[in-house]
């Protein structure tokens, strides 16, 4: 397992618990145990990182008053329930009230290994799902996504928080992979709709009267309209491109009739542009109009200078974490290929570029170059990029070696001087050139 979630044990007999905890432990399991339900409420709330394991019969607070307080704090948790000979119609009562699953004594070990790990499974999902949810609701932790220093993303987060206070309709426009998605969220996360639904759709992911019904209704499974949803909050149209006449219709008629300001904000995002037509070209004239009062242009990767080696310094870390291994070290050539690079797939290819290279790197074969060189070949044609003085160049990897330094040794300047053989006046000179900051490490 990548990342080792608790199993809570709760059982009254001793002989039970330890023998469930030493067994789970081998498998790999951070487990705890406690000796009653009452004791494992004190440390067991809502958002607890892993499962419970819990005995039915206990004196005091049962299984049965345990698994329904569990629930009341925190319905997504997994509890599986332990019972005795006989006690199947109690189990199938507490499946109902919301147990994960149930084990009848005497149980095979390996059941309870291949249950509690379905379960952290379950539970590792729930709690994605939940901080996902937190952080697009989160201005702020939305903003940081935006990583880079380069003037455009410099001007992409100005635009988000000047627009997001808005009440007008707002197009994102730009390349595949730039992250217009999470333009959308944080335009909405960082104005006053905050606390209000953002409701989205991909208008290519359906048919016409599918996507009719869904933003309009009646939808077949009884669901509300999307426009009712999204009432008093954003409804974000992803690929609008897609729409059809007849739709661009009757969301102008909606547009019109919600009046200024609008009680529904509309954010429209552009995935796909036909060769040689704009979006302006697509939509009908009034709607592209309405849907372009404002208008944010997200940009190509190959825009965005030495951001190239921040983002895949960062993806590579983050998947090094994941695998268990260390993070490839980019060399002089590899940072001058990587700032070269054409990009067409924008940040999405270099985020795939990256994982890729962290699992090379942890075979011990291949090249960063090799993963670039495949990435274009398969392509295609692509855009290239404009050359650079040589002085960029080298500043960028210097940037880059010193961040990826002082991150290494959390921020001991006496660590980063000896590594890159630099005096002290000459590595503090170097980090104000390029703004880094030791605070930012330690």
């Amino acid at each position: 397992m990548s990342r080792a979630m608790k199993v809570a044990i709760v059982d009254d007999e001793a002989d039970m618990r330890q023998s469930i905890s030493q067994w789970l432990a081998l498998s790999g399991f951070d487990t705890e145990t406690y000796a009653s339900a009452e004791d494992a409420l004190k440390g067991i709330g809502a958002d607890f990182a892993g499962v419970v394991v819990s005995d039915i019969k206990m004196p005091g607070m049962d299984g049965m008053a345990f698994l329904k307080r569990l629930m009341s704090m925190d319905s997504g948790l997994p509890v599986i329930m332990i019972t005795g000979h006989g006690d199947v119609p109690m189990a199938v009562e507490a499946m109902r009230v919301g147990a994960y699953d149930f084990l009848e004594k005497p149980f095979n070990p390996d059941r309870m290994t291949e249950l509690a790990k379905r379960a952290t499974q379950a539970r590792r999902l729930t709690l994605d799902n939940r901080a996902l949810r937190r952080e697009l609701s989160d201005g702020s932790v939305l903003m940081k996504k935006l990583i880079g220093g380069s003037p455009v993303m410099e001007r992409l987060r100005e635009d988000i928080l000047d627009l997001g206070q808005a009440d007008s309709h707002v197009l994102i426009d730009g390349e595949t992979g730039t992250g217009k998605t999470l333009v959308a969220h944080a335009l909405h996360a960082v104005g006053p709709r905050a606390s209000k639904k953002f409701v989205t759709i991909s208008c290519a992911a359906w048919s016409e009267d599918q996507l009719a019904a869904k933003l309009f209704g009646p939808a077949e499974d009884g669901a509300i309209p999307l426009v009712e949803e999204a009432r008093g909050g954003t409804l974000c149209l992803e690929d609008v491109e897609a729409l059809s006449q007849s739709l661009q219709a009757r969301l102008l008629t909606l547009i019109n009739e919600s009046g200024t300001p609008p009680e529904t904000r509309i954010i429209a995002i552009c995935n796909e542009h036909v060769a040689d037509k704009t979006l302006e070209d697509i939509l009908r004239a009034d709607l592209f109009y309405r849907l372009g009062a404002m208008t944010i242009l997200c940009p190509p990767l190959r825009a965005r200078g030495e951001d190239i080696l921040t983002l895949f310094t960062r993806m590579s870390e983050q998947f090094a974490e994941e695998y268990g291994c260390d993070a490839p070290q980019v060399t002089a050539q590899e940072a001058a290929q990587l700032l070269q690079a054409p990009w067409p797939g924008n940040v999405r290819q270099l985020v795939n570029i990256a994982e890729r290279a962290v699992l090379q790197n942890r075979r011990g074969s291949g090249s960063i170059a090799s993963l670039l060189m495949a990435d274009n070949e398969a392509s295609g044609p692509a855009m290239t990029t404009e050359g650079k003085p040589l002085k960029e160049y080298v500043e960028s990897f210097e940037k880059m070696l010193i961040d990826n330094t002082m991150r290494r040794h959390k921020g001991s300047i006496v660590a980063v001087m000896d590594e890159l053989c630099l005096p002290r006046r000459t590595l503090n000179e170097k980090m104000a050139k390029y703004g880094l900051q030791r605070q930012d490490y330690t």
